[in-house]
């Protein structure tokens, strides 16, 4: 029996819109089923289904009425008299033609606002999925797929903090998405990515929900060992007590790093450069007795019209807390975790020092990379120390393959991605953190000052070699002992730590 259908929809256009929409949703349909039954695909089979395929549905469905806009035209021109005298719309349930074509319509409207609503929903779950997010523009998030999924938020979706609640933020973030995705296209993606300071969402609206304020009150314990740069890797610990709240918790925000976010004190500052590392101007505010104080650089102290040009922003938790699961770490740190995780021998000489220096190294690729450091190191000994070769082989095998590992994990050639980069504002060591405020340059008008003191923030609990450790008590600091054998004794009291240990430093 052949199927009626009105004149108008005899055309081409029609034709191929209806071939392209049919065509389409077979092949939605069958990957959808491949992904949902086999679970294969990817994190590109989502863009597929989800955004590429329903457009090229919606066009075939568009090009349906325009062609038979078209013909129509055309049958009136060649004088057809049943379309002079019925104008559009025009139903006749009684015509065959017409009762099938409405009959498909209304089916195919059915049938395409419930894949719609299926497809919009799951459209919004995919746009907001960790894989989405990290994989789709795959070599350009290759550095921050790789840091979040070594980070202590591995296991919190993205769009929870880079969205968060509210259709204002979703909509705003996929706008800016939008953006992204044109400069990726035409290849405008600058190396390194910028860390969009300036655009995030308020942290008391994402980070808060997990990290309330009120949350922050106890100490920790805090132990690290580190390894020299002298032919024995020789091992230095130091024990700190971080006073990330108060001595006693009934005094809450009271005492402690987390002080900065009391709710009955306001920090407000000015930073004169993007990344919010140089800040010559802090206001503090106690919001109890209304008493304000001002802070400012003595040394290099604001042009007063430069002030108004410029942010007065409230500290909030990511002024600190800066790479919360995009953290770079810089060879230093990445070498003492892996030799004292035992993935590199100690018993290997000088391999904290040619690890650290290998992987400091500038590359054009991730591969000349591996390539690089696996030829350094084996060179290194071959010419030093030929007995480790024949001896040690297999240990340092393994330290080279750790080394490629940790440099992989932490450092990315192609998109010029390294920790010097990407600054970190916890502690002070590699960047100024800390000490862009707490630096004892900055004095009130009253002579207060804003002090590096390091026991406002840590208490030293031991410090040294193994078996010549200095111990100290549970409430008192040990002085910090520096150490490098080759430091004299009073200049690193006189400079920040990262005027010395940023870059390659030791």
């Amino acid at each position: 029996m052949k199927l009626k259908l009105p004149e108008s929809t005899k055309n081409w256009t029609s034709l191929i819109g209806a071939t392209i929409a049919i065509v389409t949703l077979l092949m939605i349909i069958f990957l959808l089923t491949i992904s949902l039954l086999f679970n294969q695909g990817g994190s590109y089979i989502g863009l597929i289904i989800y955004i590429i395929l329903p457009a090229f549905l919606i066009a075939g469905l568009i090009l349906i009425p325009i062609g038979m806009l078209r013909k129509r035209k055309k049958l009136k021109l060649q004088g057809e008299r049943s379309l002079l005298e019925k104008p559009l719309p025009f139903i006749d349930l009684n015509d065959p033609k017409h009762r099938n074509a409405f009959l498909i319509f209304v089916a195919g409207t059915v049938v395409f606002l419930f894949l719609s609503a299926i497809g919009s929903y799951e459209v919004f779950h995919y746009t907001e999925s960790v894989s989405f997010c990290g994989e789709t523009c795959h070599n350009i998030m290759i550095p921050e797929f790789t840091a979040y999924q070594n980070s202590p938020h591995a296991r919190v979706k993205c769009v929870e903090c880079h969205v968060g609640e509210g259709v204002d933020w979703y909509v705003r973030s996929k706008l800016s998405g939008l953006r992204q995705v044109y400069k990726t296209i035409i290849g405008d993606v600058p190396k390194p990515i910028l860390t969009p300071i300036h655009n995030l969402r308020p942290a008391r609206e994402t980070c808060e929900r997990c990290h309330w304020p009120q949350k922050f009150y106890s100490r920790s314990i805090r132990m690290e060992r580190h390894y020299l740069r002298d032919e024995a890797n020789s091992e230095w610990d130091i024990n700190l007590i971080m006073k990330t709240g108060a001595k006693f918790d009934a005094l809450g925000l009271e005492e402690g790093i987390h002080w900065h976010i009391n709710p009955n004190i306001k920090v407000e500052y000015v930073a004169t450069d993007y990344r919010r590392q140089e800040i010559p101007w802090v206001k503090l505010t106690d919001t109890n007795t209304g008493e304000i104080t001002i802070f400012e650089n003595a040394e290099e102290p604001l042009n007063v019209k430069a002030f108004d040009t410029l942010e007065v922003r409230k500290m909030d938790c990511i002024d600190c807390h800066n790479r919360p699961s995009h953290n770079y770490r810089p060879p230093e740190i990445f070498i003492n975790s892996a030799i004292t995780a035992g993935k590199i021998s100690s018993e290997l000489p000088e391999i904290k020092a040619l690890a650290t220096s290998v992987c400091s190294q500038e590359y054009l690729t991730t591969d000349s990379a591996m390539i690089e450091i696996r030829k350094a190191i084996e060179d290194f000994y071959t010419e030093n120390y030929p007995e480790v070769i024949e001896e040690k082989n297999d240990l340092l095998q393994q330290a080279i393959v750790s080394v490629q590992s940790q440099f992989s994990k932490n450092i990315f050639p192609e998109m010029k991605v390294r920790w010097d980069q990407y600054p970190l504002n916890i502690g002070h060591i590699k960047s100024p953190g800390c000490f862009r405020c707490h630096d004892d340059k900055h004095v009130s008008a009253s002579g207060k000052v804003i002090s590096k003191d390091c026991n406002l923030c840590h208490l030293i609990n031991s410090q040294g070699k193994p078996g010549e450790l200095q111990k100290g008590t549970l409430s008192e600091s040990l002085i910090f002992l520096h150490p490098g054998e080759d430091i004299e004794e009073e200049d690193w009291k006189e400079s920040l730590c990262s005027e010395c240990h940023e870059g390659d430093g030791p």
